[in-house]
């Protein structure tokens, strides 16, 4: 199942990719209007040294089991970034992960999240649920406490579509937007049949217009470490390192840690101190 669900995500991620080129954006010349946007098939084939049959195949989700060079010359043919030459591999070549449950964090983990205070942390599972944050994450965030008994927590996504008030304070929200759905995608490629993710998916296509708009687009990015500046009312400018590290024993999970300046930190402990006594 999880095979047949990939083979269709990568069919549509190929045809996705191709209708956004043009003959001239890949060097051909061709004479006449086109019914359709894009390459053709045949064109994009052509590029890859491949078979026309064989590339439409591919993109009709038919079982092929395309080598590594013909993947790379297919994203070299699409004008692929590094991001979707390795999202299409996925695609076409699936990992077979371990299942591993979200709620497994040890206490080492645990311990080191409130450690690193003032400098906000936190834990995403696979889909993206909020798993773990220390007081910095729910100040900086404006995050609920933090309890190991809490019954439902806090979806990243979810609450970067819906929460009015984060949209407000985000002056380039659209941009961001489109940026952590190309993020979600990438790492919903992971886990094509993961029933979680794909009610998540179900979810934000009702309740979210951009959603709705930037998910068919395929449009894929994988998160890096960046330099972050922001602006809070109650904080003042913020600015931070920003790293996101998995654990090799639950790969599942993400560890994000935004290092604060030596100006931010010494703010945060004043105003968490001040907030915490008064």
């Amino acid at each position: 199942m999880e095979e047949i669900s990939s083979r269709v995500s990568l069919g549509e991620f190929l045809r996705s990719r191709r209708e956004r080129l043009t003959p001239e954006d890949v060097g051909l010349i061709y004479y006449g209007r086109r019914r359709t946007p894009g390459l053709r098939r045949e064109e994009v084939a052509q590029l890859a040294h491949i078979g026309t049959s064989w590339y439409t195949s591919l993109e009709q989700g038919r079982s092929v089991n395309p080598s590594e060079d013909v993947l790379n010359n297919i994203a070299k043919a699409l004008r692929l970034t590094e991001d979707e030459r390795r999202h299409l591999h996925l695609l076409a070549r699936p990992l077979q992960l371990e299942k591993v449950e979200d709620q497994q964090l040890n206490a080492g983990l645990e311990l080191m999240i409130k450690a690193l205070e003032p400098n906000p942390a936190l834990v995403l599972g696979r889909c993206w649920d909020l798993l773990l944050w220390n007081k910095a994450a729910e100040f900086v965030f404006q995050l609920p406490s933090f309890s190991s008994h809490m019954q439902h927590r806090p979806n990243w996504m979810r609450r970067f579509l819906t929460d009015a008030k984060l949209r407000s304070d985000i002056k380039d929200w659209e941009a961001k937007t489109q940026i952590m759905i190309a993020r979600f995608r990438a790492d919903y490629a992971h886990f094509p049949n993961d029933t979680r993710f794909k009610e998540l998916i179900e979810e934000f296509m009702q309740i979210s217009q951009p959603f709705r708009e930037i998910w068919p687009l395929h449009d894929v990015q994988v998160a890096t470490d960046h330099h972050k500046r922001t602006y809070d009312p109650r904080i003042g400018e913020m600015e931070f390192e920003h790293v996101t590290l998995q654990p090799p024993t639950n790969p599942d999970l993400k560890i994000m840690i935004y290092t604060a300046s030596t100006d931010t930190a010494a703010r945060l402990q004043s105003l968490m101190s001040t907030r915490e006594h008064g």
